[in-house]
Parts: C-alpha cells; structure tokens; sequence
C-alpha cells in the first residue's frame, strides 16, 4: 500500500466536527494535514511530516495518534493573533 494511502486509511478511524485530516506527498515527503472545516480565510492549514521511521514502525497507528495530537496543540496556538509576549499586541502594557 502506498504511505498517502495507509496514512489515509489511518485517518479515517478519526472523525472531528471542527477538523479535516488528509495526508499528502510534498516534495518526496509524507505530510499530515490538519484543517479547519469552514475554514476563516486567515486561518492556515497545517502540515506535519511523517518521518520514514515513525511511517515503518510497526506502532504507526499509535504513533500517527500522538502526531495528531501534538499537531492539534501546535496548531491552535498558532492561531493566536496576540500574546502577552506579542511585541505587537495593542493591549500590552507600555
């Protein structure tokens, strides 16, 4: 089976009202996508590789659970317009 393919038979036991999740092949590299459903047009799509070791590995179903995790949590700090530590953040304290 192709490594798209598997990820995406992997990504199947997985439904989220609010996220898609595909796998794509970008430049001879085996990519996790992450994306909002209705997505607001200033809102990015995120991309995680998938290593060669961790897509070979026989607990790859384990493994690609923890990638979607930790990718859900990176991906939703980056959509933070402003934090406390945000030189441009209008409300900060002077």
């Amino acid at each position: 089976m192709e490594p798209v393919a598997r990820v995406e038979q992997e990504l199947r036991k997985y439904k989220h009202p609010l996220l898609d999740f595909s796998a794509r092949e970008e430049n001879g590299r085996l990519e996790l996508v992450i994306d909002l459903k209705n997505k607001p047009p200033d809102i990015h799509t995120y991309y995680l590789e998938i290593h060669p070791r961790d897509f070979e590995n026989k607990q790859f179903p384990w493994t690609l659970q923890r990638m979607i995790f930790d990718g859900l949590h990176d991906y939703f700090v980056e959509m933070f317009v402003y934090t406390p530590q945000s030189l441009d953040n209008p409300d900060a304290p002077v």
